[in-house]
């Protein structure tokens, strides 16, 4: 079966810094318990013809842990220790003149600690495959450096959209 969010991981994998699969966590980043009952930050389809489409094409669900919105909402933007952003991508299937949600391709998960990720601008990088929760062990280096576009916002994309 094709999973088209592999194409993060292929981009990963031309640094040459996929390195298998393991446990429960990757980069000392565990899987997100309960993450959908955390805050709504925003969502977004990734549609063919944007630039990330192979990367991370597909609809988006952002979410946020109570210490990640401190962030959001601070002026100017940075987060907090213990700050979780959790980016959903799941598979836009079209019925019935509608977008709904399919198939979940990955979690990615990104986790602010100054101690243990100083190397990547304080934040830990994760991805989980589907609802399988296996974590693809990666590399954060590859992205922290995608990341260091967004220093001015404490190295985070994405905007809480009240």
């Amino acid at each position: 079966m094709k999973k088209p969010w592999l194409g993060l991981l292929l981009l990963i994998g031309s640094f040459g810094l996929v390195v298998g699969v393991s446990g429960q966590t990757v980069e000392g980043v565990a899987f997100p318990e309960g993450y959908r009952t955390w805050t709504h930050v925003k969502s977004m389809i990734v549609e063919k013809g944007h630039p990330l489409f192979e990367l991370v094409g597909g609809l988006h669900h952002i979410y946020a842990n109570s210490k990640a919105m401190q962030g959001y909402q601070a002026n100017p933007r940075v987060f907090p220790e213990g700050a979780v952003i959790v980016f959903d991508l799941l598979e836009p299937v079209k019925a019935e003149n509608a977008v709904v949600e399919g198939k979940r391709k990955a979690v990615i998960v990104m986790e602010k600690d100054t101690r243990r990720f100083a190397a990547t601008g304080n934040w830990g990088y994760a991805v989980f495959e589907g609802d399988s929760r296996r974590p693809v062990e990666i590399n954060a280096n590859s992205c922290y450096e995608c990341h260091r576009g967004a220093a001015n916002t404490d190295f985070v994309f994405s905007s809480f959209r009240p």
